[in-house]
């Protein structure tokens, strides 16, 4: 008889539950130090990228800020325009509707057109308050200078009345100069017309005196209506307050022209801008709350150029017109006594806050430039031992 035998079962050895656990807490770790290193590497890229986009925004915003301030005084009269002041003081930084867009809203030094205007601490609209801002003090500039871009010596330019002045084409214009006021970037209302009315100097026939010198007359009108491609409207009580009929204000206004023309006289015309920066904080309810900053031109509505700017400052080097030396870095020059007339150079400090949710991780940065003067009063410091500006 022959025995079967049972197959004996071998025993299998495996993880124990200690074994287990040391196995998977050390899974944890090695997953929470690749979930963590992800994290740093996101946070990193998204700083970089921050930082790189704010930046890039201030750098356009200096960028277009160096082109209105390079140009400051071009076209102007050396060392600046008397502007009428019978009807009280021409506005800056004001638009058609009656908002005006920095608190001191009125030319200087008894409404005296420079070609720059510093406007220390008075660069936020409505005086509001920028609490992420480091600073302060807030600025404005206004750079004013001849557009050449839309150049206005291919029209003549005459008188009916004194609120009104007609158009004409010149014969043969060059093709490349625009040949209607109303063309793209042409006139609006609200531009301001800077208009030069030049009288040929009279001799005595016979005399051995020669003939006298030419005189030019200055004056600064505001479009208030473009009836047609041939009509510019001036009329009084406009928003710039430029167009005076008061006591006292016929002089240096557009209500001279007609008079002052006749027979060999010349009038030449340029359209002025007048360029405001400042910052403006948007009323609460509007789908953009950050700090931005704004450009203004003229008498038009002011337009966003770069948003998240928290802070704009200013500082000008200035010769002085007493000492004849450089005063630098004056962040208030007609406070100090000197004349905008005489700004040689001006520094530019901007500051960016990239918009995140919440702020909570928010980079904030300062940008610096230094724009010369080129425009302005020339001054001589070496040719004597006084200054000569001219």
């Amino acid at each position: 008889m022959k025995i079967m035998k049972m197959p004996i079962a071998k025993s299998e050895s495996g993880y124990s539950l200690l074994e287990l656990m040391i196995a998977s807490a050390i899974g944890v770790i090695v997953v929470m130090a690749m979930t963590q290193m992800f994290r740093v590497g996101m946070n990193a890229t998204f700083t970089v990228t921050q930082r790189a986009e704010t930046q890039e925004n201030m750098r356009a915003a200096i960028e277009l800020m160096t082109k209105d301030i390079s140009m400051a005084g071009a076209g102007l009269p050396s060392g600046g325009l008397q502007l009428a002041s019978g009807s009280g003081a021409s506005k800056v930084a004001c638009n058609q509707s009656g908002t005006c867009y920095v608190p001191a809203d009125t030319y200087p030094t008894g409404n005296y057109m420079y070609g720059l205007l510093p406007g220390y601490g008075n660069g936020v609209e409505n005086a509001s308050v920028i609490t992420s801002a480091p600073a302060a003090v807030n600025d404005s500039i206004t750079s004013i200078y001849c557009d050449y871009n839309f150049p206005l010596t291919n029209f003549t330019f005459t008188f009916p009345s004194q609120t009104q002045a007609t158009v004409a084409l010149i014969a043969g214009p060059n093709s490349a100069m625009p040949e209607n006021i109303l063309a793209p970037g042409g006139l609006n209302v609200g531009d301001l017309l800077f208009f030069q009315v030049t009288t040929p100097g009279a001799g005595t026939a016979g005399s051995n005196q020669g003939t006298s010198a030419a005189q030019t007359a200055a004056v600064v009108a505001e479009i208030t209506g473009l009836p047609s491609s041939t009509e510019i409207l001036f009329a009084p009580a406009d928003a710039l307050n430029f167009n005076q009929t008061g006591p006292n204000s016929l002089a240096n206004t557009i209500a001279t022209l007609g008079s002052a023309l006749g027979g060999g006289n010349t009038v030449t015309a340029c359209r002025l801008k007048a360029v405001t920066y400042f910052l403006q904080v948007p009323p609460a309810g509007g789908t953009v709350q950050t700090p931005r900053l704004m450009r203004q031109v003229n008498g038009l509505t002011a337009v966003p150029v770069a948003d998240n700017i928290i802070n704009l400052q200013f500082s000008y080097d200035v010769i002085s017109s007493t000492s004849g030396l450089m005063n630098a870095n004056l962040s208030n020059p007609i406070a100090a006594g000197d004349s905008p007339a005489l700004i040689q150079k001006v520094n530019i400090w901007i500051m960016g806050q990239s918009l995140t949710q919440g702020g909570t991780r928010s980079q904030s940065m300062y940008l610096a430039s230094s724009v010369s003067a080129g425009n302005m009063s020339f001054c001589n410091s070496y040719s004597s031992n006084t200054t000569v500006c001219q």
